[in-house]
């Protein structure tokens, strides 16, 4: 039985310009230029006056936080009621550049990284199965088993898959031997290696192709061949049995193994994306004292465009308004609304970006002053949202995208945050002290009998750190650090 029921609830909801705001709020700075050139693209209020040389006062506006929703009066739509002065403005900019970051070099930002000119990694292939005198059937099959290499240079696709994509793409029926004496074939192209199916063809490949002759090679062949558990799982003891080695030899054969490329694809590609850092924040030393400037591509010069402007201004002071006018001026409204809230996210964005960065400066004082680890204090994202102002999630979305060049590196924000651990003294440090210890002792061990998580356990303890060995692996595991057996060497 349908019933209808009348019900009354308190929702919080965010504001278009607030959830403008927190998506800018999160983009890094390298990806900044390319946002607002889009913004730019779909919204002909806006202008970008980079290249002009304004000084004008900034206007300054009160520091918000995205995720304290708040109440928005509602804007009449009635188009009789449009305030013209809401959207003239004066051409003052935001010039944080000058203001924040006096020291910013444009020159050095204006230089382009130079490309390599150099082929790809399936032109070079291509460039290869040209050069075999081969039926037409035969380079077309080829020609399929290059398009599905992956990155890494195998071949993860069956080759009934294959035999399919070639029949509905090309018209191609190839039987399945056809493919399979194709893929030999590819198998011979350089980089060694590459057409492999699994980790163990490709080793295969790449030693069958060197001296016969030479013991080593046979024996490493064997190793791959019956024994690659055994070698990865680096169970040496085995391995000299099953051989009939000693450690001296096995060495040398794991040696000769070791030299291979198991991803041949890596060795040839060409990276097409750069991957470039570029550091949202600056923090120098001044005798002693800490100076944070904002990185300059933080600041761009928008403004609303003074034609739409005089639009609005002409229909303001229009007495006839048909319909047609009105649409017109509906668009020129939404395109003026857009292009402020766009201005005042970049601006709100700038004062949020400076305010935490600033907090997590003094916070961490000693710390960028010497650039030593040891004087990191331990530090969690509430730490900051309580000294700011602001929400979590706020400095969350700072930390977990920027980054601040330092005197002695250029690090990522989230990488200042640690928890605490208490000493044997009652002290508190960061786990990241901890760490460096840990990376200190798993580097010095003797690799032949490296130490287990319970050795780390005890060594920390003796330095004063009651630590337990789970904790250990946890810091190990989040180091990237394998297990003891794995870092056995012989």
């Amino acid at each position: 039985m349908l019933r209808q029921n009348l019900q009354q609830k308190l929702l919080q909801k965010l504001s278009p310009q607030q959830i403008q705001f927190i998506k800018l709020l999160q983009v890094p700075t390298v990806s900044l230029d390319a946002r607002i050139k889009e913004e730019l693209e779909e919204n002909p209020a806006l202008e970008d006056l980079s290249l002009a040389n304004q000084n004008d006062p900034v206007e300054e506006y009160p520091d918000k936080d995205p995720d304290d929703t708040f109440d928005h009066e509602e804007k009449s739509e009635d188009y009789d009621e449009f305030n013209i002065d809401d959207y003239l403005q004066d051409d003052n900019l935001n010039d944080f550049s000058s203001k924040y970051d006096k020291n910013s070099d444009d020159e050095e930002d204006k230089k382009e990284i130079p490309f390599a000119v150099q082929s790809s990694f399936y032109e070079n292939l291509q460039e290869q199965l040209d050069l075999i005198p081969l039926s037409d059937k035969d380079f077309q099959i080829g020609q399929q088993l290059i398009g599905s290499l992956d990155d890494d240079g195998y071949l993860r696709r069956s080759v009934t898959s294959l035999i399919d994509d070639l029949a509905f793409s090309q018209n191609v029926f190839a039987e399945e031997e056809e493919v399979e004496e194709m893929l030999k074939v590819i198998q011979n192209f350089e980089p060694p290696g590459i057409g492999a199916r699994d980790l163990q063809e490709c080793l295969l490949i790449q030693l069958r192709k060197k001296d016969q002759q030479n013991l080593v090679i046979l024996k490493a062949i064997r190793i791959v061949e019956d024994y690659l558990d055994e070698f990865t799982r680096k169970h040496y003891d085995k391995l000299e049995k099953s051989l009939n080695v000693n450690s001296i030899e096995l060495k040398e054969i794991i040696a000769e193994i070791l030299k291979l490329n198991p991803k041949p694809g890596d060795s040839e590609a060409v990276t097409t994306k750069q991957l470039q850092i570029i550091p949202d924040f600056h923090i120098s030393n001044k005798e002693g004292f800490l100076v944070l400037t904002l990185n300059s591509q933080n600041a761009p010069e928008l403004k609303v465009s003074r034609s739409y402007q005089e639009m609005f201004q002409h229909y303001d002071k229009s007495a006839q308004k048909d319909k047609k006018l009105k649409e017109a001026v509906q668009f020129v409204k939404q395109k003026l609304d857009s292009a402020k809230w766009f201005i005042d996210a970049i601006k709100q964005r700038q004062q949020t970006l400076l305010k935490t960065m600033n907090a997590i400066m003094h916070y961490q004082y000693d710390y960028f002053l010497t650039g030593d680890d040891r004087n990191l204090r331990p530090m969690i994202l509430k730490d900051i949202a309580d000294r700011i102002g602001m929400d979590i999630s706020t400095v969350s979305r700072v930390a977990n995208s920027k980054y601040v060049q330092t005197e002695f590196g250029t690090f990522l924000l989230k990488s200042f945050f640690s928890e605490a651990i208490q000493t044997e003294n009652g002290d508190e440090v960061s786990n990241k002290e901890v760490k460096s210890i840990l990376e200190e002792c798993i580097g010095n061990e003797n690799k032949r009998h490296p130490l287990a998580d319970e050795k780390l356990a005890e060594i920390l303890k003796e330095k004063g750190y009651n630590i337990a060995r789970r904790t250990v692996a946890k810091y190990r595991e989040a180091m990237n650090i394998p297990v003891a057996r794995l870092r056995k060497e012989l």
